[in-house]
C-alpha cells in the first residue's frame, strides 16, 4: 500500500485480484511473468503477495522427483511447495506461508474430511460448488492483507487436472467487481522456418480458455525476441483484446531482467489502469529503483563454482543457483555455476573440479552420488578449495572427516548403510516412530546458536541465525565429542542438534545442516554464499593452486 498519503489511497476499495493462466505447453514461464508484474506493482507502492496453484493430486511437492518437478522449495512455515513460490520470494522479497500453494491434492482431502465429519450435512459432495467454494476461499484467505494478489494457475488450459480450479475463477469473475479482478493469459508464439513469428498456437489457446467461460483481459507472448507490431495486432483481433493489451515477454540472458522487459513494454500500467490502482500508485519519480540498480550492477570480477550433485536439471538447484548469483550482485563478481556429477566424480568430472574456485555440495536424498559427494569434500579439504556444504552437504563433509581424518573405518550415514559400523549420522530421534513420508521431516525455520570467534559468528556477523531445513538425519550425538578432533569444530547448535561445522586448519570450509538458499534475496544474499564467494576471490590464483592439486 502506498505509504505516501498524498496518493489519495482508499483500503476500503478492497483486494485486486490478477489470475495468470498459461497455453501451448508448460515451463513457459507464467511464475517468472507474475512474479514481475508483482515485483513493478511492489515497486509502485502496492503490497503484493502470490498464490501458486498445482493441479496435481500431491499433497505438497515433499514427496516429489526432483526430475519430475524440481527442486523442493521450503518456506518458513516448513510448507513444501513447488519452486514458483521460490521466485514469488525472490522477486516480492517477501515471505510466503503453505497456505499461498494451493494443491488438488490439498483442497480434495479438506473437503473429503469435512464429508466425513458430517459438514455437509447430507448433501451430496460435488466437484461444483463444494471444491470450487473450497479453491476460492483458499484464495481469497491468502490474499487477506494485500492490495494485489496474483494467482498463478500451474499447467496448461485443456488439461483436465485444470478444470476445478479453471470453473473457480470463472465463478470468481462473476462474485467480483469488474475492476477488482484481471485475467493475464501467457502464450507461445514460435517461429516458422522462414522466421515469422506465428499466432496459430496462442489463437487455439485463447479459443480453448474462452470455451470454459474466461476471457482473457492480457495476452502475455512469449517467444526469442520481441513481438513484432503486426503480430500483436494479429493476435489482438482474433483474440479479441485490445492491441495495447498484448505484451511481448522475450527471452533475457537473467530472469531478473523480466521485470525491466515487461516495464518497458508497459504492462504495470496497463495493470493498474485496468484494475482501478493508476491513481493510487505512487507517482513514477518516487518508485522505488532498487531493483533495476541491483540487476545492472557492473560485475568486473568472475569466478567458477563447482556444484556436486546427482541431479543432471538446473530446476532441481534452482536456489543455489539463485543464491550464488545473489552472492555475485553482492560482491560484483559473475559467478560460473560448473556442473559436477556426483555419479561421475571420479571417472569424468576431475578436470571441471580442479578448474573452479570454489565447491559447493548440495543437499540430496538417497544413497546415489554419495561417494563422489565425499570425494568432493576430500578434494576441497586437501586442497583448501573454498567449500561449503548444505543439509545433505554438510553431513558428508562429517563423514569425510570420520573417515579420512579421523580412520574410523566404514563410517557413513544411517540412512545410506543402516549397518556401517560407525554411524556418524543417524535418524533424528523424533523419526523412530514415523510412518508416512510426506510432510514428516525437519522442516522450515529454526534457529541457530552460534560459538563467538568462530567463522560461523564472522560469516552472520550475529551470535545466532534462523535458516531453513528439511532433513530427517542429523550428526550422532554419540560421536560428537570424537568428531571435533583434528580441525573440525561444530560452530552452530540447536540444543544438542549439530547445525553449522567449520574447519581451524582450512581457509574456507563451511558446512550447515540448514538450506539458506531459501532465504536468499537479490538485495539480501545469503551470509555462507557471499563467504564462499569472497572466499574465492581472495583465494590463490586458480592455475597456481591446481598446479599440484590431489585428486
Amino acid at each position: 500500500m502506498p505509504t505516501d498519503p498524498d496518493t489519495g489511497y482508499d483500503p476500503s476499495l478492497g483486494r485486486k485480484f490478477v489470475f495468470v493462466t498459461g497455453g501451448v505447453m508448460s515451463g513457459l514461464g507464467k511464475g517468472i511473468t507474475a512474479a514481475s508484474t508483482g515485483r513493478l506493482l511492489a515497486n509502485a507502492g502496492f503490497d503484493v503477495t502470490a498464490v501458486k496453484v498445482d493441479p496435481y493430486l500431491n499433497v505438497d511437492a515433499g514427496t516429489m522427483n526432483p526430475y519430475e518437478h524440481g527442486e523442493v522449495y521450503v518456506l518458513k512455515d516448513g510448507g513444501e511447495v513447488d519452486l514458483d513460490l521460490g521466485n514469488y520470494e525472490r522477486f516480492l522479497g517477501t515471505d510466503m506461508t503453505f497456505d499461498h500453494n494451493v494443491t488438488t491434492g490439498k483442497t480434495y482431502q479438506h473437503v473429503i474430511e469435512r464429508e466425513r465429519a458430517g459438514d455437509y450435512l447430507g448433501k451430496t459432495v460435488q466437484i461444483i460448488p463444494h471444491v470450487t467454494d473450497d479453491i476460492k476461499r483458499r484464495i481469497r484467505e491468502a490474499a487477506e492483507g494485500s492490495d494485489v494478489c496474483l494467482i498463478e494457475i500451474g499447467g496448461t488450459v485443456g488439461d483436465i487436472e485444470s478444470m476445478p480450479f479453471l470453473e473457480a475463477l470463472r465463478q470468481f469473475a462473476h462474485e467480483e467487481d469488474d475492476e477488482d479482478i484481471l485475467f493475464t493469459h501467457v502464450t507461445l508464439v514460435p517461429y516458422s522456418k522462414n522466421g515469422e513469428q506465428k499466432t496459430k498456437p496462442t489463437q487455439h489457446s485463447v479459443k480453448e480458455l474462452r470455451s470454459i467461460g474466461l476471457q482473457p483481459d492480457i495476452l502475455v507472448g512469449r517467444s526469442e525476441n520481441r513481438l513484432d507490431p503486426e503480430t500483436k495486432e494479429k493476435i489482438a483481433l482474433f483474440c479479441d483484446v485490445p492491441t495495447d493489451a498484448v505484451f511481448s515477454n522475450p527471452d533475457v540472458e537473467d530472469i531478473y531482467h523480466v521485470p525491466l522487459m515487461v516495464e518497458d513494454e508497459g504492462l504495470d500500467e496497463h495493470v493498474m489502469e485496468r484494475l482501478g490502482l493508476a491513481d493510487e500508485a505512487l507517482p513514477k519519480a518516487e518508485r522505488s529503483t532498487e531493483w533495476r540498480e541491483l540487476v545492472t550492477r557492473d560485475r568486473d570480477r568472475e569466478i567458477d563454482v563447482a556444484l556436486v550433485g546427482k541431479y543432471a536439471l538446473e530446476d532441481a538447484y534452482m536456489s543455489i543457483h539463485e543464491a550464488l548469483k545473489h552472492a555475485g550482485i553482492h560482491t560484483e563478481t559473475e559467478v560460473n555455476v560448473l556442473w559436477v556429477d556426483a555419479d561421475e566424480t571420479t571417472d569424468q568430472h576431475e578436470e571441471r573440479l580442479a578448474s573452479a574456485d570454489a565447491v559447493v555440495v548440495p543437499g540430496g536424498f538417497g544413497s546415489r552420488g554419495t561417494d563422489g559427494k565425499i570425494e568432493a569434500v576430500r578434494y576441497a579439504r586437501e586442497n583448501d578449495v573454498p567449500f561449503l556444504g548444505l543439509c545433505l552437504g554438510f553431513q558428508m563433509a562429517v563423514v569425510e572427516h570420520a573417515r579420512n581424518v579421523l580412520g574410523l573405518e566404514g563410517a557413513h550415514s544411517a540412512e545410506i548403510d543402516p549397518d556401517m559400523p560407525h554411524p556418524v549420522i543417524d535418524l533424528l530421534p523424533e523419526q523412530y516412530e514415523t510412518e508416512d513420508m510426506g510432510g514428516t521431516m525437519r522442516l522450515g525455520a529454526h534457529e541457530t546458536d552460534i560459538e563467538p570467534d568462530t567463522l560461523a559468528a564472522r560469516v552472520y556477523d550475529a551470535d545466532s541465525c534462523t535458516e531453513r531445513h528439511r532433513h530427517r538425519y542429523e550428526v550422532n550425538p554419540e560421536y560428537i565429542d570424537e568428531l571435533e578432533a583434528d580441525g573440525l569444530t561444530f560452530s552452530g547448535r540447536a540444543d544438542n542438534r549439530m547445525e553449522i561445522l567449520e574447519r581451524a586448519d582450512h581457509p574456507f570450509f563451511f558446512g550447515t545442516q540448514a538450506h539458506p538458499e531459501f532465504r536468499s534475496r537479490p538485495d539480501r544474499a545469503s551470509p555462507p554464499f557471499v563467504a564462499l564467494v569472497e572466499a574465492a576471490l581472495g583465494s590463490t590464483d586458480t592455475t597456481e593452486r591446481n598446479a599440484d592439486v590431489r585428486l
